[in-house]
């Protein structure tokens, strides 16, 4: 199994789309890139930790691929918006890949290049970061399945 780490917004919309793929085998909703080692929600939704919502998707590489996952991601959020998704603004609600090796840097990095080239998104830029991955820190139990557990469609909208 591998792991890929994204930020797209609302973490709830992110593991939403992400569980629908095959060869996805986990999602876990969680906060990473911030400035402390332990963080907890209220601090995140109050933008003072620095984190941003992430889902840490565990995948099969033999079934899905890092590119598949990045297509998933470019397909499921506006990365033109600078620490905004539809309502949800603060930089907690960041465009960013937070990349586990050199392989998956490469590959955001061309995937991002590719989607500027597109000019899918016009003349806008896109503010995706691309960093390295950080401390991991799981969502509380109640965020994991969000959307599921409340019967509720996902909170993302498609671009």
């Amino acid at each position: 199994m591998a792991l890929a780490t994204f930020g797209a917004g609302c973490f709830w919309g992110v593991e939403y789309f992400f569980k629908k793929v095959t060869g996805v085998t986990d999602c876990t909703c969680g906060y990473m890139g911030g400035k402390d080692q332990f963080t907890r929600y209220e601090d995140v939704k109050k933008g003072i930790s620095g984190h941003a919502e992430v889902v840490q998707v565990e995948y099969d590489p033999t079934l899905v691929s890092f590119e598949d996952l990045l297509d998933i991601f470019w397909q499921n959020h506006n990365p033109t918006t600078l620490n905004q998704q539809g309502g949800d603004i603060g930089s907690q609600y960041r465009s960013t890949v937070f990349f586990h090796n050199k392989q998956q840097k490469t590959a955001a990095e061309a995937a991002k290049l590719a989607l500027v080239r597109s000019q899918k998104w016009g003349s806008r830029a896109i503010v995706t970061e691309i960093v390295p991955c950080q401390l991991f820190h799981k969502a509380e139990e109640y965020h994991q399945d969000y959307l599921a557990k409340n019967d509720l469609p996902s909170c993302h909208i498609s671009y």
